[in-house]
């Protein structure tokens, strides 16, 4: 048997043409949170809340009485749950957030799960060869219950012309 190359399949998101208005993307494993990466995450970002780092403080707190995991973490996680399967190098960049929410909190011990639906697509005006795509992210505790949701618009690339190599850097 010749000696033949393997084929090779490189992880990547999804090209602007590859994306459909409506698809629910279930972005698995989820995320359990430590004490240890909502305690990082809130001193590397100045974040003095006693609520995320005096346990004794929050402890005496109603309606919770233990702190809870900082809600841009959750955000910045509910977001990274969805790169490998949908922008991992195919983005181009960030627009914008909006329609940001928390309607329960996250603990330590929690696991995040998020899913993302396209909800509006519509290609570039001033940048052929790209498209701004919206996503819809919603975050899942373990139990079920919604504990983020935000709306995330992008830059996506289109799908390389025939022939150029799906990989650009």
């Amino acid at each position: 048997m010749a000696d033949v190359a393997p084929k090779r399949v490189v992880q990547r998101g999804l090209w602007f043409d590859e994306f459909e208005i409506g698809v629910v993307y279930e972005h698995r494993p989820g995320r359990t949170i430590t004490e240890a990466d909502n305690v990082l995450f809130t001193t590397l970002t100045m974040n003095t809340q006693a609520l995320h780092l005096d346990a004794a403080f929050s402890e005496a707190l109603p309606p919770f009485h233990q702190r809870l995991v900082n809600s841009m973490f959750t955000l910045s996680t509910l977001v990274g749950l969805s790169v490998a399967q949908l922008t991992q190098g195919t983005i181009v960049a960030n627009l914008g957030f909006s329609e940001i929410a928390f309607p329960k909190p996250l603990f330590h011990g929690d696991t995040l799960y998020a899913e993302t639906v396209v909800t509006d697509l519509r290609e570039s005006k001033s940048r052929p060869g790209e498209g701004i795509v919206t996503f819809a992210h919603t975050g899942r505790n373990q139990h079920g219950d919604i504990v983020a949701t935000a709306t995330r618009k992008t830059l996506v690339r289109r799908s390389p012309a025939a022939g150029s190599p799906e990989d650009p850097a």
